[in-house]
């Protein structure tokens, strides 16, 4: 029998680094490689589904 989810709750804690010392230029870097990943990957499922 398959089992429906209707709703989904996902909860993440963000932690901006200011409390490590990090320089802004190197953690918006990483904000931007982050960034990056996910857009691609997100383009990847996209085009997978229009494969089928």
């Amino acid at each position: 029998m398959p089992i429906e989810i209707k709703e989904l709750h996902i909860k993440i804690n963000v932690d901006d680094g200011s409390r490590r010392g990090r320089g802004a230029s190197k953690n918006g870097g990483d904000k931007d490689k982050i960034i990056e990943a996910c857009v691609e990957q997100v383009m990847e499922i996209l085009s997978k589904k229009e494969e089928r």
